[in-house]
C-alpha cells in the first residue's frame, strides 16, 4: 500500500515531468504576463490606461489577423513573404473601388477578398504542384504586388473612406443601456460571456479527458491557466468598457481565433496540415493529397491578407503606397514566437495570438518610453532569435 509522502512524490514527479514537456506552452503565456507587468510599471501605468489598450488592440488587430494564416502555412512547412505587400496592394484596390468608383462598401469588401483568395490560388498553385520553394514564389510575390499597389495609386494616397466602412475598424459595439460617454456596460457583458464561455468549453475537455483515460494536464496548471485567461480577459473587458466599449475588430479577431483554434484541433484538415507538415512523404503515402492541401492553406493565407489590409485601410481611412510595408516580419515573428518551428508541423493558434501581443506590447511600451524606432528594432529581432533558439534547444532535447 502506498504512503501518503509516496503518494505526494508521485504527483510531484508528474506534475515536473508534464511542465517540462509543455514549458513552451506555459513560457509564453509567463513571458506575457512578465512583459506586461514590466511595460505597466515602466510607463507609469500608460499601458493600461482604456485607451492605450484599445490602441493596442486596433494596432495589432491585422498582424493578428494574417498571424492565423501564417501558421498554417508555416506548420504545412512553408513560408509566405508577400503578405505585407498584398495587404497593401488589396487597401489600394479597396481605396479604387469604394473612392474613385463608388462601389458600395459592401460590394467592394466581397471583392477584395475573391482577389485576395485569387492572390493566394496563384501564389500556392507553384508551390503545391510545381514544387517552386515558397519562400522564392512569396518573395517574388512580395515585389509583386508592392508594385502593382503603386500602379493602382498611381503614387498617390487615396481616400478617405465611407463612414460605414471605416466602423470594421474604428468603430465599437453598440450600447443600448447608456450614452456614449458613460461605463458601457454591454461591452463588460459580453467579455464576462467569452470569459465564462473560454472556461466552461475548456473544462469540458478535461472531463472528457479523464473520462476516457486520455493524458490530461495536472489540476493545479489547469485550474491556474485558465484562472489567468478568465482574470485577463475580465479585467481588459472592464478597462474598454470604461472608455468606448469593445472594438468591432475584436469581435471579427475573436471569431476568427475560435474558427482556427477549433479548425487545426478538432478537424480531419486540421491534423492533416500537421501531418503534412510533419512529414511530407508520409502524410503522402497514407493517402493525405499534399499538393491540394498545400495549395489550400496558401488561398487562406491571401484570404486573410485581403482581410487584414481592409482592416488596416479602414484604419487609416486611406490607402498608402507604402501601407503594409514590414508586416510580413511581424506576423512570422509571431509565429515563431508563439511556439511555431520553422521545420513545419509544430504550432497553435493560442501561441500565435500570444506571440503576436508579445510584439505588440513590446512596440507600444518601448514607444511610450521613447525608444527609438532602431533599438526597437534591435530588441525585436533579439526577441525573435531567442525564440528559435529555444525551439531548437528543445528539439534537441
Amino acid at each position: 500500500m502506498e504512503t501518503p509522502n509516496a503518494v505526494a512524490t508521485a504527483k510531484t514527479n508528474v506534475g515536473t515531468a508534464f511542465l517540462k514537456n509543455n514549458l513552451r506552452e506555459y513560457g509564453l503565456l509567463i513571458s506575457l504576463v512578465v512583459i506586461m507587468v514590466f511595460f505597466q510599471v515602466m510607463t507609469e501605468g500608460t499601458l493600461f490606461q482604456p485607451l492605450n489598450l484599445t490602441n493596442l488592440i486596433l494596432q495589432n488587430s491585422y498582424i493578428i489577423v494574417m498571424a492565423l494564416g501564417m501558421l498554417l502555412v508555416i506548420v504545412a512547412g512553408h513560408i509566405d513573404l508577400s503578405v505585407g505587400s498584398v495587404c497593401g496592394f488589396i487597401g489600394a484596390v479597396a481605396a479604387v473601388l469604394m473612392v474613385t468608383y463608388e462601389v458600395h462598401f459592401v460590394w467592394a469588401t466581397l471583392i477584395c477578398l475573391v482577389l485576395g483568395g485569387v492572390i493566394g490560388a496563384a501564389q500556392g498553385y507553384w508551390v503545391a504542384f510545381h514544387k517552386i520553394p515558397s519562400f522564392i514564389v512569396t518573395l517574388a510575390g512580395m515585389l509583386v504586388f508592392k508594385g502593382l499597389a503603386l500602379a493602382v495609386l498611381h503614387g498617390a494616397s487615396v481616400g478617405p473612406f465611407p463612414a460605414e466602412f471605416q466602423l470594421l475598424s474604428t468603430g465599437f459595439i453598440p450600447e443600448p443601456f447608456a450614452d456614449d460617454e458613460a461605463f458601457h456596460v454591454t461591452s463588460l457583458l459580453a467579455g464576462l460571456a467569452m470569459a465564462l464561455i473560454l472556461l466552461v468549453s475548456k473544462v469540458r475537455v478535461r472531463a472528457g479527458q479523464v473520462k476516457h483515460g486520455m493524458d490530461s494536464e495536472p489540476f493545479i496548471f489547469f485550474l491556474l491557466k485558465n484562472l489567468v485567461f478568465v482574470a485577463m480577459i475580465t479585467a481588459f473587458s472592464y478597462l474598454l468598457a470604461s472608455y468606448k466599449g469593445l472594438p468591432n475588430v475584436l469581435i471579427v479577431m475573436l471569431l476568427l481565433m475560435l474558427v482556427y483554434d477549433f479548425v487545426t484541433s478538432k478537424t480531419t484538415v486540421g491534423r492533416r496540415i500537421y501531418a503534412l507538415g510533419g512529414n511530407e512523404k508520409a502524410a503522402r503515402l497514407s493517402g493525405i493529397k499534399t499538393e491540394r492541401l498545400t495549395f489550400y492553406t496558401f488561398i487562406n493565407m491571401g484570404v486573410l491578407s485581403a482581410l487584414a489590409g481592409l482592416i488596416f485601410a479602414a484604419r487609416l481611412n486611406t490607402a498608402t503606397p507604402k501601407a503594409g510595408l514590414g508586416f510580413e516580419l511581424d506576423v512570422i515573428a509571431a509565429c515563431f514566437i508563439g511556439g511555431a518551428s520553422a521545420s513545419g508541423g509544430v504550432g497553435k493558434v493560442l501561441g500565435a495570438v500570444i506571440g503576436a501581443f508579445i510584439m505588440g506590447v513590446m512596440n507600444n511600451g518601448m514607444s511610450i518610453m521613447g525608444i527609438g524606432i532602431d533599438w526597437q528594432q534591435v530588441i525585436k529581432g533579439l526577441v525573435l532569435l531567442a525564440a528559435v533558439c529555444v525551439d531548437v534547444y528543445n528539439k534537441k532535447k
